[in-house]
């Protein structure tokens, strides 16, 4: 049970370091991009990979594609409703975040945060152990997101404390999430866990597809398109080790 709070807080460490070093120092933008854009690559490698594949084995192709589907559609509304309120910026290096936001941008992180920490308690479940392709994905993936997202609350007059608040409340939370993961849904059917993996993968993609690759792209050009693949071929290689 411990075992998944801290893999939790590990996964989403590299928020809090990317704060720290986007607070401290003057990251090149394009090389923020790079690691926006190899990051998304890992993080739908190990969805695609490792989440999708084990529900379709468990559950089918029907129910794997509804919980996949109503994952992403999810994420989709909310990032409607960030949208709307001035938060769905918390991926971006720019300024111009909307006044009173910082709530919105709270929320819209912990909705990144939360799934991808539920997700390390249920392999915790199904596997006994934890699943490396995913800690790393996540770990690579969050590290951008705090590093871009520091630099635009910085530019809109956030303190340096608030900003590192933010960012550790996040690793905490992301510790609990995994352990209520793993400790709530232990007596849970194999059904279920691959229905909530599928869920959880269809809100990933839909994040990152829509918030990662087009900042790194904005800010990068073509060239993420290839390093993109990179991070799918290095999440395809810690798969076939851990298989």
């Amino acid at each position: 049970m411990l075992e998944a709070a801290i893999w939790g807080a590990i996964a989403s460490l590299s928020l809090f370091i990317g704060s720290i070093i986007g607070i401290c120092v003057e990251v090149p933008v394009k090389v923020n991009a790079y690691l926006m854009a190899l990051g998304t690559g890992v993080l739908i490698g190990a969805s695609a990979f490792d989440l999708l594949i084990e529900s379709m084995e468990t559950s089918g192709i029907l129910l794997t594609s509804v919980s996949f589907l109503g994952g992403a559609l999810l994420f989709t509304l909310i990032e409607i409703f960030l949208y709307i309120k001035g938060g769905t910026n918390r991926k971006r290096s720019t300024g111009n975040i909307a006044a009173n936001s910082g709530i919105a941008i709270f929320i819209g992180t912990l909705m990144d945060a939360i799934p991808e920490s539920l997700i390390i308690g249920l392999s915790l479940i199904s596997t006994n152990h934890v699943d490396i392709l995913f800690i790393v994905a996540i770990f690579i993936s969050n590290f951008p997101e705090a590093l871009s997202s520091t630099v635009g609350l910085k530019k809109d007059g956030y303190k340096k404390l608030r900003i590192l608040f933010l960012w550790l409340s996040v690793v905490v939370i992301s510790a609990l999430s995994s352990l209520i993961g793993y400790s709530f849904l232990a007596n849970a059917s194999d059904l279920v866990i691959a229905s909530i993996e599928a869920f959880g993968a269809g809100g990933l993609i839909a994040m990152v597809c829509s918030t990662m690759l087009p900042e790194a792209y904005q800010k990068a050009g073509p060239v993420v398109g290839f390093i993109s693949c990179i991070g799918l071929m290095i999440a395809l290689g810690l798969s076939s080790m851990s298989g």
